[in-house]
């Protein structure tokens, strides 16, 4: 297996990975950190998918996706901090006036889990921040020790995944994502 990471510009890869089965599902898309709250509740069914579609059509990608040869096999949402909800987050703080960018979401296609791709996300994430002149990127992921995390619960990342590529603690958080404590990490960029 030999993973490349791209940033998400082609709609039916990104829907490959993080769409719903049926177009009038209503799920995340990656949304719910991405938007205001109230745009986010606003869209429905295929509405949801037209504003993604949108964002893969935009001059900045709204994430990165891992290539399994030409199947994909993953996504990260990664933007600048600026331009999602964790600007205005009450639970998730500011470690200084830095414009940082934000890793808030790794996903994996069932069936190409446990095969480390979560890693290359992570990476692809930093270098595409990185690439984009970004000083610093943050990740606020769940600090679960060696308890075991739903999958679905666990899109926010784990704290020892961000640890093996070189990110620190930075700040506590109050916020908590399927029982576990989240906290701010960080990666310089330059």
């Amino acid at each position: 297996m030999s993973i490349e990471i791209r940033p998400a510009s082609v709609f039916e890869d990104v829907r490959a990975v993080i769409g719903p089965k049926s177009p009038t599902a209503t799920v995340c898309w990656c949304l719910s950190h991405r938007i205001p709250s109230k745009l986010n509740n606003s869209l429905h069914g295929p509405a949801r998918g037209e504003f993604v579609a949108e964002l893969c059509r935009a001059k900045l990608a709204p994430g990165v996706l891992a290539y399994d040869g030409e199947t994909p096999v993953g996504w990260a949402g990664v933007a600048p901090r600026a331009d999602t909800t964790y600007a205005r987050n009450r639970r998730i703080p500011y470690v200084d006036d830095l414009p940082v960018w934000s890793l808030w979401c790794i996903r994996v296609r069932p069936g190409h889990r446990g095969q480390g791709i979560s890693h290359h996300l992570i990476t692809g994430a930093v270098e595409f921040a990185r690439a984009h002149q970004a000083p610093a990127i943050e990740a606020y992921p769940l600090d679960n020790g060696d308890a075991k995390v739903d999958l679905t619960m666990a899109y926010a990342g784990l704290r020892k995944n961000f640890e093996q590529a070189g990110f620190t603690k930075a700040a506590d958080t109050t916020s908590t994502l399927a029982g576990h404590p989240r906290i701010l990490m960080r990666l310089a960029l330059n």
